[in-house]
């Protein structure tokens, strides 16, 4: 029964973002939501501008409408789902914001990054008040040294820098064809598999329905797109993959299911900290899937290198948690 669930689950969503994209993409196409592509960036992306954005509202309608059909159909929504859709719908619509400002407004930097932040900030306090009220753990683990502290009141910070932290460096990864939507298929495809682990079967559907939304998605996000996720999708995926992880007690972990991520945002703040105090450049251009670009790796060729980094990383994670 629960295995089905999680199919059609997974099926669910793919099959609502396969169905609802090419209908979306002429509709955002008309309304000239088209993606602004800054001119610092590889002169190979001038060519993607004016490709429709804000594509993230399919993958948000997907995860929605598969996770509460489903989860009803296995029994109720818990409060777990509840969480998990108040950060995936907060996020997203502070992205759909943030895009809106940027295609409609034509204000290419969208929210300044004061903005962003207090809203993430507010939507993180929000989770951990209904987080504490339902008496969730405030325990953290580290793998592997089997260490673990109880944060009690002072997990709201830790909630609130995941959370941030998370949505930021997913939205930093969003710059490639197709990039966001294989690593995130991949991370959210591993949480699903160790929240079954931990018979967390509600975040497990949730799971499933992301994989199946972000798989939908690609199918017109892979290179070369015909549509962007924009800061809607990748905020969203980026909030959801870190409140998965604090409700599974996988938050550390995380850093290896989401190694892209985390690796992608190291390189940021390298080349910003060496520039800033030597004046020389790390990389060619951060985030690193540019660096790669301007050394003359195809663009599929690089989302198909950090596809398997993600990969790997997320084997040897679920080798960590269930086998050691």
């Amino acid at each position: 029964m629960l295995e089905q669930v999680l199919l059609f689950s997974l099926l669910m969503a793919f099959l609502i973002a396969v169905l609802l994209s090419p209908i979306f993409i002429p509709f955002l196409r008309r309304l000239k939501f088209g993606q602004s592509i800054r001119e610092e960036g590889p002169k190979s992306h001038q060519k993607k501008s004016g490709t429709p954005t804000m594509g993230g509202i399919v993958i948000l309608i997907s995860i929605i409408i598969s996770t509460l059909l489903m989860t009803m159909k296995y029994s109720k929504p818990s409060v777990e789902i509840y969480l998990l859709l108040l950060v995936t719908i907060g996020f997203g619509l502070l992205g759909f914001l943030d895009d809106f400002i940027k295609v409609v407004m034509k204000r290419n930097l969208g929210l300044t990054s004061k903005q962003k932040l207090f809203g993430q900030i507010v939507i993180s306090v929000i989770f951990y008040i209904v987080f504490q009220q339902h008496d969730f753990s405030t325990v953290i683990t580290v793998p592997l040294i089997d260490w673990s502290i109880d944060l009690g009141h002072f997990y709201v910070l830790f909630i609130i820098f995941w959370l941030v932290g998370f949505s930021n460096a997913v939205n930093l990864t969003d710059g490639l064809d197709g990039l966001v939507s294989g690593t995130s298929a991949i991370a959210f495809g591993t949480l699903a598999i160790l929240a079954w682990n931990q018979s967390q079967y509600d975040v497990a559907i949730f799971s499933v329905a992301v994989v199946g939304a972000v798989l939908g998605f690609l199918v017109f996000n892979a290179h070369p797109a015909k549509v962007f996720m924009g800061d809607t999708g990748s905020l969203a995926l980026g909030g959801a993959i870190a409140t998965v992880a604090i409700l599974t007690k996988l938050e550390f972990l995380l850093v290896l299911i989401g190694g892209v991520f985390v690796i992608e945002t190291l390189s940021v703040i390298i080349q910003v900290i060496s520039f800033k105090t030597t004046g020389k450049r790390v990389f060619r251009m951060s985030p690193l899937h540019h660096h790669y670009e301007l050394k003359g790796w195809s663009e599929w060729r690089v989302v198909v290198t950090f596809w398997t980094v993600g990969l790997l990383f997320s084997i040897l994670a679920t080798y960590i948690e269930v086998w050691m």
